[in-house]
């Protein structure tokens, strides 16, 4: 299994948003040149995480992008759920309708406990403990 690019990218976005919590909204502009990311890719990356309320838009001279939930209550299984949608490796772990052997297969309760485990991982970091781990980062390299 492996996370998509879209799904790393919209982590980096949002602990961009994090690490300016308490400033100015951020031109996506901004985010995408820190980041290295398209401008047209990362407004498809932030359309579901506004959807789903984490970011909201503010038009203008001074507008830009901006956290609506404080970073500490956000996790990274959030960030990834709102990007890539459900994280069951194989569709009848959530609905047993997908599959006619799944009340007799083996391995689904394997992919349940993978999912499980990713999930629990995934909700184990804040986007605030990302920012903050982020900073210290980028002071240590002297980034800007």
């Amino acid at each position: 299994m492996q996370l998509s690019t879209k799904v790393r990218y919209a982590a980096r976005a949002m602990i961009e948003l994090a690490m300016n919590y308490k400033e100015e909204p951020i031109q996506l502009n901004d985010i995408a040149c820190k980041q290295e990311i398209s401008v047209k890719y990362l407004e498809q990356i932030m359309a579901p995480l506004r959807a789903r309320g984490y970011v909201r838009t503010q038009k203008g001279s001074r507008g830009g992008y901006h956290l609506s939930v404080k970073p500490d209550q956000i996790t990274l299984y959030d960030i990834v759920e709102s990007v890539e949608g459900n994280m069951a490796p194989v569709s009848c772990v959530d609905k047993d309708a997908f599959c006619d052997r799944a009340n007799l297969c083996v391995t689904r309760n394997v992919w349940a406990r993978m999912k499980d485990a990713i999930r629990k991982e995934l909700e184990l970091k804040s986007l605030a403990e990302l920012a903050a781990e982020q900073l210290k980062i980028n002071e240590e390299n002297k980034i800007i």
